[in-house]
């Protein structure tokens, strides 16, 4: 009896000790979770410097993710009701105010090759901001502005925001190549804060289209840019002293030739000729959607509110996109990667006909629920899309011109966007599809997703390489001899690396 007694206590303590370890094992499992993420930051602050952590967090997380979740809404509805555009002409408009960002090999140029009062970044932060800010209030405080005024400013309100992007790319470029290995690292940086700022923006937006109207919208627009004044204030930099301006047109060609060099190595302009064709291919005719969720006679019929929660769930979808990349796809190679978020991007691309035939309301599906989910999942496979191609990008970019570079890449990008943009708003206008009529607009899903696969016979352009490795010749990586230009790079990566 007594060793039954025994056997009895000693099973039970055991017992204890097993739930007591599951229970340790769970409360660190949840103290992981927590502290992972903060000790993801420390060590990009300590590695990077934190004056670059901030300044990708405000760039790319508020003037760009927040911007853009306010923006996109209120240009929308800016262009709907107080201009009363056509769908169609709604796409042309859309691509117009993007040319700024196809210009940004040109902005890209100035940040490397132009200082300003001894500076070469820091200037290009404070400008982007000032112009950013007073395009927002022209367009909100004026309350009859002429469409071409609206469309000017707007467009100025959109260099203020590449200005700044090409300026903090060039930073993220620059460390990509002295730290090949945490180039994943800042794109998934770059992807977070973008990602949870548009969040924050789109479920902000509607509530406040419908409160204060897209002006009003507008006028808060003018805070993000006056946040971009404060990284240039903040950005650690060394001062050139040895600069002359004589040597800017010097500097211009050498980069122009460097450009040209490195757009003719096979491992450059494959990759790029890639990019624009899978950009192209994927016809945009997000505004026909957008009209028909809120104007059509069968269609949805979504308030402001609806419609700016539906862009949060999809900013949700592009955050979760981001947080998979990072964790489990970055280490793929490119082409594998790429290769199945193609296929599923135009397989996503058909939950817009389901929704816009009314098959889910056969099978009992509410259109709010299915347009949440499309968004979503449509959001986070484009994001795992995109994400291998900023990385490839930031790995083709030589040592010198990285700012030129990378913005000449983004530009290109830009260009298949806009390629999509305007044939999208031209489909829509062959198909008559306007404000009232969406007879042809599953035709229109139905083009689109079938020539969203197409970039998949294209993947041989891609290398197929381990994405932690660097992908340009070692004499490509290494910066201009020249005694100011050599002095100047090696100091802005000390500032950038080193910790005080």
């Amino acid at each position: 009896m007594e060793m039954e007694a025994e056997e009895e206590q000693e099973k039970e303590s055991l017992h204890l000790e097993a739930e007591n370890q599951k229970h340790q094992n769970s409360v660190k499992g949840v103290r992981d979770l927590l502290w992972t993420p903060m000790n993801w930051f420390k060590m990009l602050s300590s590695e990077l410097h934190w004056s670059f952590v901030v300044g990708v967090v405000i760039v790319y997380g508020i003037s760009q993710g927040l911007s853009m979740g306010l923006s996109r809404i209120g240009i929308q509805y800016y262009l709907k009701d107080d201009q009363k555009v056509q769908p169609s002409e709604a796409q042309v408009y859309f691509g117009i105010i993007q040319i700024p960002w196809m210009v940004k090999p040109f902005w890209g140029l100035l940040t490397d090759t132009l200082p300003i009062l001894g500076y070469r970044r820091k200037p290009y932060f404070v400008f982007a901001g000032v112009i950013g800010v007073i395009s927002m209030l022209v367009l909100s405080l004026d309350k009859k502005l002429d469409l071409t005024i609206s469309l000017l400013s707007l467009m100025v309100g959109s260099a203020g925001v590449a200005i700044a992007d090409v300026t903090i790319d060039a930073c993220v470029t620059q460390n990509s190549i002295s730290h090949p290995s945490l180039a994943g690292d800042m794109q998934s940086l770059c992807g977070l804060a973008s990602s949870i700022g548009a969040l924050v923006g789109f479920s902000l937006s509607g509530f406040l289209v419908h409160l204060l109207g897209p002006k009003g919208v507008f006028g808060l627009l003018s805070i993000p840019p006056g946040l971009v004044i404060l990284v240039g204030v903040m950005h650690r930099e060394p001062h050139v002293r040895t600069f002359t301006y004589t040597q800017v047109s010097v500097k211009f060609l050498d980069a122009c030739k460097t450009m040209w060099t490195t757009l003719k190595c096979g491992n450059v302009w494959r990759p790029c000729l890639y990019m624009y064709l899978s950009l192209a291919l994927a016809l945009n005719v997000r505004e026909g959607m957008f009209y028909w969720y809120t104007d059509a006679k069968g269609g949805p019929s979504f308030s402001q509110e609806v419609v700016g929660s539906i862009f949060s769930i999809g900013a949700i979808g592009s955050l979760l996109g981001v947080l998979l990349y990072q964790n489990f796809f970055k280490s793929y190679p490119f082409r594998d990667v790429l290769f199945w978020t193609q296929l599923l991007y135009g397989v996503s691309g058909l939950l817009d006909l389901i929704l816009v035939l009314r098959i889910n309301l056969k099978f009992g599906l509410p259109d709010y629920f299915f347009v949440v989910i499309d968004e979503g999942v449509t959001q986070l496979i484009g994001r795992i899309k995109w994400m291998p191609l900023l990385v490839l990008s930031s790995k083709l970019c030589p040592a010198g011109i990285e700012g030129t570079f990378f913005a000449l890449l983004m530009s290109i990008d830009h260009v298949g966007m806009l390629s999509s943009t305007w044939a999208g708003g031209l489909l829509l206008h062959v198909l008559k599809i306007t404000r009232t009529e969406f007879e042809n607009l599953w035709m229109a899903i139905l083009i689109r997703s079938s020539l969203r696969i197409v970039p998949i016979a294209l993947l041989f352009l891609i290398p197929r390489t381990d994405p932690n490795l660097c992908i340009l010749p070692p004499e490509m990586l290494r910066t201009k001899k020249g005694h100011d230009t050599h002095e100047y790079e090696t100091l802005e990566m000390a500032s950038l690396v080193n910790v005080t």
